[in-house]
């Protein structure tokens, strides 16, 4: 028993404490955190944007004849219809191709003269994610019951501003708890940026690895800290997820 620990404790020192390691796992931690967060709030902003032109392209397919929405009359039926296919393709695209070729293609072609690595992560991260999003999104939108639409429309809103007003908020309601899902997914694709050279917890485990000739003790320390993590938010989403189902109660 005694060997053990011993063995134990000598392995937490050459992985954490010799010649400071343990700056390169905290440095790792920050990066997964910073790439998980910002690649969230770029794909939340654009798949909200992706899912409201659908809607709105859809909206202008079926014809139904209204008073002239102001937006589709400024903007154009043509136009909107093209925007909308166009981002159609990007999100067939981002989701029918590997994760890790994007990234290598936003790193070495797209944004190759950029420095800032974890930046280019995070963008990558984004965009993959929006197409996603926008998915969780739309879906939302179309739970929302379409009186709500007629409703904001019959007291003189045009249609964006009844969607942004009376639809989105009730669609969002909806989709938190698969919206939490998605950034826990994002949150364990970090695990890849170790392919365009940026120091994630995985990447950090790989370097120490590569130091000690110990494989055990580092994947695990940073899988443990993923699980921990992952778990936080899993308990989160649980919580809100009861929490939204109360006030529908109510």
């Amino acid at each position: 028993m005694q060997e053990f620990i011993d063995n134990i404790v000598w392995e937490f020192t050459r992985t954490f404490i010799t010649d400071n390691r343990w700056k390169l796992f905290l440095e790792g931690f920050k990066n997964t955190l910073t790439i998980t967060v910002l690649a969230v709030l770029v794909g939340v902003a654009l798949g909200t944007v992706i899912s409201v032109v659908h809607y709105v392209a859809a909206q202008a397919k079926s014809k139904i004849k209204r008073k002239s929405d102001p937006f589709l009359k400024k903007l154009g039926r043509g136009v909107l219809l093209f925007a909308d296919r166009i981002l159609a393709a990007y999100v067939a695209v981002m989701r029918g191709s590997p994760l890790a070729i994007q990234i290598m293609i936003m790193s070495f072609v797209v944004m190759r003269g950029f420095s800032d690595k974890v930046i280019v992560a995070s963008v990558a991260f984004g965009l993959n994610s929006a197409a996603y999003v926008s998915e969780v999104i739309r879906g939302g939108i179309n739970s929302v019951d379409s009186g709500q639409m007629e409703a904001g429309r019959s007291v003189g809103l045009s249609q964006i501003a009844a969607l942004r007003l009376i639809v989105l908020p009730q669609a969002i309601k909806n989709i938190l708890p698969a919206l939490c899902n998605e950034f826990i997914a994002v949150l364990k694709e970090t695990s890849i940026v170790g392919l365009i050279a940026v120091t994630d917890l995985t990447r950090a485990s790989d370097l120490v690895r590569s130091r000690t000739l110990s494989a055990f003790f580092p994947l695990i320390s940073a899988g443990i800290v993923y699980f921990v993590l992952v778990a936080l938010l899993s308990t989160g989403v649980s919580k809100l997820e009861a929490r939204l189902a109360q006030s529908d109660r109510s």
